[in-house]
């Protein structure tokens, strides 16, 4: 059995925590949170061990996995900290407010012979993993075109009641939700490679309210998408990722519905399955715990993402490419 610790009783937070507490392996034996109402009454569900500091948490010998689902600012620090004393690190997306930071936790799980993942749940979305198997076996023909759409009529949306969302620093629909489709971009072909974008703001220090962008992903066979997002209008609110190929059209609707179109009027539900993403999470997590090959996203993997969204923000509208 692995005891989690919790750090961040957020909404992220308890569906961690519901999978921890679900899952045959694993328990929740601590949280942390500076918010002391929500602290309590997560440790009242849980019946578990209650901290207002992340330290003292890490610091509890009974713990063996460290979930960070706090502000991204504060993950470098709390996940090397967890890293330094020991603890296995399951870390919320994206990875930390920027790659350079990104990678120095890189470096901390690195050095240490601990397990580590970020949790970006298309690694085990049903309808996302069939859009992978498809296009890799050439059932659309030849990739065309990636187009990323987004809209939210407000930001941040009803149910995300923290402050930092609005931010510019850590905070936007880009980095909160655009860091999944980006990670989608780079699990169907590849590490996108230049990006070009005009970014609009809602204000000084405030998040983006429209990203109208260009990049490129696959190398040799370089295939062009396109990100359009806009904020705070009337409009449903719309996330999704489509590939245009030579024979036929995917789309990834609503998070989990993958949709085809194949030039007729028509579209074919293929997958309406939402899975339990979470929960496969901490499945595969365990794997790699006992040693049997959890499939995970890596710190690596998820600064590639970080260093898309670094490059998409400093672009300014000009061709820039994307280093690691």
């Amino acid at each position: 059995m692995y005891d989690a610790g919790i750090v961040g009783c957020g909404v992220i937070g308890n569906r961690l925590a519901e999978a921890f507490a679900d899952h045959e392996d694993t328990a929740v034996s601590a949280a942390c949170d500076v918010d002391e109402t929500k602290l309590r009454d997560f440790a009242d569900e849980y019946d578990c061990e209650a901290y207002t500091d992340y330290r003292e948490l890490v610091r509890d010998e009974s713990i063996d996995i460290v979930y960070v689902g706090v502000p991204p600012k504060h993950h470098h620090e709390i996940a090397t900290t967890a890293l330094d004393a020991g603890k296995h690190v399951l870390c919320e997306k994206p990875i930390a407010e920027d790659a350079e930071r990104g990678r120095e936790m890189i470096e901390a799980a690195q050095s240490s012979d601990l397990t580590t993942a970020i949790n970006l749940p298309f690694r085990y979305t049903p309808g996302f993993v069939e859009m992978r198997e498809r296009i890799a076996d050439g059932d659309i023909g030849d990739p065309k075109r990636v187009t990323l759409n987004f809209r939210f009529p407000r930001w941040p949306r009803e149910w995300q009641d923290v402050d930092w969302l609005e931010s510019r620093e850590q905070g936007g629909p880009l980095r909160e939700v655009g860091t999944h489709f980006l990670f989608g971009v780079q699990e169907l072909f590849g590490p996108i490679e230049e990006v070009s974008a005009n970014v609009t703001y809602r204000g000084p220090g405030k998040y983006e309210e429209s990203v109208a962008g260009h990049f490129s992903v696959g190398g040799d066979d370089a295939i062009n998408g396109t990100i359009d997002l806009v904020t705070d209008h009337e409009q449903s609110e719309e996330n999704s990722i489509t590939v245009l190929g030579s024979e036929s059209k995917l789309s990834l609707l609503d998070w989990y519905r993958l949709v085809e179109n194949r030039g007729e009027d028509a579209e074919a539900v293929l997958n309406d399955t939402r899975g339990q993403t979470t929960l496969t999470l901490v499945d595969e997590f365990v794997a790699e715990l006992d040693g049997e090959g959890g499939d995970l996203v890596s710190f690596s993997e998820a600064n590639r993402v970080q260093c898309v969204l670094d490059a998409i923000f400093a672009s300014k509208g000009e061709t820039t490419a994307v280093s690691e």
